[in-house]
């Protein structure tokens, strides 16, 4: 099947109607019905339970030498160097306890994020990096991304990065507008990111992308478009575009963001529309949500075939892997588990020493019910639709019975055109894939218990 994503259409009232907030879907159930009490042998009967062989690696670095205001990541802001040696003392141990359990698996992807990956030295990086070579089993293939942030990033470091083999970077941009990079205490100079990328490409890395945020404060629907002007010329083969969720009461850091320099709702929306065009016409294709990608990159390729997933790293093409985090406030997805090691620094540090190397405390057990769940949820984030023959056939049950509730919450959606259901498929219309998140949580059986407890941020 080859089906190209029809590009989103703009409803106004509808805009009004359904921006609401809602979770992103990077699992089901989403993190937030992770509970305490999970430890190693949660770990140890995950990999016995599971069918895949192959690993998708995440290493978080927590560091960062200075506080973005609108971040919240988990990290730790520090200018000593030292900290990230004992932080790699921690982790060598935890490498050496979890990567036995793994040798049956080949690595296909390797992730940094954090933090910024890139506080580490050359140094620092090349110690990890033969840490991990010399526990798992890479390939001559295996994807190795990092995420970068170009403020900081030493002179030669990605003539390093590239000497250890990594092949994808993910520069953390934002914005280009100088008032609104002060703003938010994270200055940066245009011409060194557009520098830092022609660099990459030379260096020959397969894969740029550019992360970017709507909704900051100062932030203009014009100045925003000129931005994402800025940001095509660099052609990046993918791109994000986030929306910026004030959640200060959650975030310490956004507290010194003032409400009044924040765009309105209706601005925000402007913004995003103004990039849907741009990127649009400029030849990316609107994977879903927030990601945009050349339509000749992988992502793009995988979807029009019917065969992306999504998973804690985003929309990605390794759907058949399990997921392994290492490092602080790290978070595996493997077989039908999802288990998450402390968030905080000492609470990691302790249980690492204390615990043999491991430091999950967090997790769950998917239920058959989740997994059903899941499958539905994800076909619809990543395809825009959802065949219920096959579907059922899958899964051996009677769709319209299992999803009375779902079909019940979808009706709404139907009437405003959001969602079909024609000859026994779901599909998501053009006016519908902006609202992919809410269409999700329609098949969502935890979100009731959670809507009570949480925040999440809007769905647009």
């Amino acid at each position: 099947m080859c089906v190209m994503i029809k590009l989103p259409q703009w409803d106004e009232t509808l805009i009004n109607k359904y921006n609401v907030s809602g979770p992103r879907y990077t699992s089901y159930p989403t993190a937030l019905s992770l509970r305490d009490g999970y430890q190693q042998q949660d770990l140890l009967s995950a990999i016995e339970s599971s069918t895949s062989r192959s690993l998708s690696l995440y290493i978080h670095i927590p560091f960062c030498s200075q506080l973005c205001y609108y971040c919240g990541c988990n990290k730790i802001i520090t200018r000593h160097q030292s900290k990230a040696d004992t932080y790699l003392d921690f982790l060598a141990k935890e490498i050496t306890a979890q990567a036995p359990l793994f040798k049956s698996y080949t690595v296909e992807q390797l992730h940094l994020g954090g933090g910024t990956p890139t506080f580490l030295t050359a140094k620092q990086m090349t110690r990890l990096i033969k840490l991990l070579e010399q526990h798992f089993n890479f390939t001559r293939t295996t994807e190795r991304g990092i995420e970068i942030d170009p403020r900081s990033l030493a002179d030669n470091m990605l003539v390093d990065l590239r000497m250890l083999g990594f092949n994808r970077v993910s520069f953390g941009i934002q914005d280009f507008n100088d008032d609104v990079q002060l703003a938010v205490n994270r200055p940066q100079n245009a011409d060194t990111v557009k520098q830092l990328i022609t660099q990459a490409r030379e260096l020959g890395f397969q894969s740029i992308n550019a992360d970017m945020i709507y909704g900051l404060p100062l932030q203009t629907p014009e100045s925003f478009k000129k931005t994402i002007e800025q940001l095509i010329e660099l052609s990046p083969d993918r791109v994000s575009v986030f929306n910026y969720a004030h959640l200060p009461e959650r975030f310490a850091a956004q507290r010194k963001i003032k409400d009044a320099d924040l765009p309105s709702a209706h601005n925000k929306l402007t913004m995003f529309k103004n990039t849907l065009e741009q990127m649009t016409q400029a030849g990316y294709q609107f994977i879903g949500m927030d990601h945009f990608a050349k339509t000749d990159n992988e992502l793009a390729v995988a979807q029009n075939e019917g065969k992306l997933h999504r998973n804690f790293q985003g929309y990605t093409t390794h759907g058949n892997c399990d997921l392994l985090g290492l490092g602080v406030s790290s978070i595996s997805q493997i077989g039908t588990a999802i288990l998450q090691n402390q968030k905080e620094l000492k609470h990691y540090y302790h249980n690492v020493e204390t615990q043999s190397g491991s430091a999950l405390n967090k997790g769950m057990h998917l239920t058959h019910d989740d997994v059903i769940r899941a499958d539905a949820i994800k076909q619809l984030i990543c395809q825009f639709e959802l065949d219920i023959q096959d579907f059922s056939e899958k899964h051996a049950l009677i769709f319209n019975d299992y999803f009375e509730d779902a079909l019940v919450a979808l009706a709404p959606l139907i009437k405003d055109e959001l969602v079909t259901i024609i000859d026994n498929k779901i599909s998501v219309t053009p006016r519908g894939n902006l609202f992919i998140r809410i269409i999700c949580m329609c098949f969502d059986a935890h979100l009731q218990k959670q809507i009570n407890a949480t925040r999440f941020s809007r769905v647009i």
